[in-house]
């Protein structure tokens, strides 16, 4: 049903963090296959991918270029795109779930955000208040991750690998009419 999509940056931690939150995800069957992108051309990542069942992809480039590297390569009709480090919180199953039935019964493309959420551990700075003003006028980022039909993400072009700001673009193609913000929250370290 889902294929989720993560670029890497060749650090374990992040990509692991990430992995443990969609476990329950794949238990439950809605998670066909993870495709870890990984452009620092370390086999550190491709070790964590072997390990937890996942297949590896090395792309060269932006963050981007790995992005549609690994949604060229997924084999499902969903696609679900994570930076690495984003954690689910546990409600993401169900809901996303009962999104993707919805979105192909009504006929009507749209895409799902994830809700923001800072992480409990993370130092309050400053800078964060200029943030989350900017979230409010400018609407989501790509760090909330995506989910999408293939084929809508076919339409829309998808991430352009040459092009800069690749990420935004997309979702400021997609439009508030055809975004939905889920109730699901992310906390993005």
């Amino acid at each position: 049903m889902l294929s989720v999509i993560i670029p890497t940056e060749g650090v374990e931690q992040p990509a692991v963090a990430t992995l443990a939150a969609l476990v329950p995800g794949a238990a439950a069957g809605i998670i066909r296959e993870v495709l870890l992108v990984d452009r620092s051309g370390s086999a550190v990542i491709e070790r964590v991918a072997d390990v937890a069942g996942c297949r590896f992809l090395a792309a060269e480039g932006s963050r981007a270029a790995a992005l549609a590297a690994g949604a060229k390569q997924a084999r499902s009709p969903w696609l679900m795109f994570l930076h690495a480090g984003a954690v689910l919180d546990s409600g993401w199953i169900e809901e996303t779930t009962q999104f993707v039935n919805n979105v192909a019964s009504s006929g009507r493309p749209r895409a799902g955000i994830f809700r923001y959420a800072r992480s409990p551990y993370a130092e309050t700075r400053f800078s964060d208040g200029f943030r989350l003003l900017a979230r409010m006028i400018a609407g989501p980022s790509a760090e909330q991750g995506l989910l999408i039909a293939r084929d809508h993400y076919d339409r829309l072009g998808g991430y352009r690998p040459d092009g800069r700001r690749s990420e935004a673009r997309l979702l400021r193609q997609l439009g508030r009419s055809s975004r939905i913000m889920l109730r699901s929250r992310i906390m993005v370290a």
